[in-house]
């Protein structure tokens, strides 16, 4: 059984669907946000937003018990929320590293879509860039 078919036994399938569906967006709305948080002008959007993303993920995935997707949502909303109390764009190695964590993110939604058991998370994921060399 897959991640599907385990939340769709443990809730109403609308639930599921409605879950999917948001997810869906954000995580397709996560790139362009990343590669924004380099630019002067849409860095404080950009990086509310995805703390928003992030903050949003976490909350679903805590109340449907997705347990990797909430701790890493955790994790990264944590790393945001220091980001946001910078002034100013972030480093090449920050923006890599948020968009490896995206693509989690999009693998997470594929195993969802075709309900194949979550995808790990690379330990070299959980090592933070050096956010103070920004």
């Amino acid at each position: 059984m897959g991640i599907r078919a385990d939340l769709d036994a443990k809730y109403d399938y609308e639930i599921v669907d409605e879950f999917y569906d948001h997810y869906s967006m954000m995580v397709e709305s996560m790139e362009v946000m990343i590669i924004d948080l380099s630019k002067p002008n849409d860095y404080k959007r950009s990086v509310d937003e995805l703390f928003r993303v992030f903050h949003n993920i976490k909350s679903a995935s805590a109340y449907l018990k997705i347990e990797p997707m909430k701790r890493l949502s955790t994790f990264v909303e944590e790393v945001l929320e220091e980001l946001r109390q910078k002034d100013k764009p972030i480093s090449q190695e920050t923006v890599t590293w948020l968009l490896e964590i995206s693509d989690i993110y999009a693998k997470w939604q594929d195993d969802i879509k075709d309900d194949n058991i979550l995808s790990k998370v690379r330990y070299a994921l959980l090592k933070i860039p050096d956010l103070d060399n920004n």
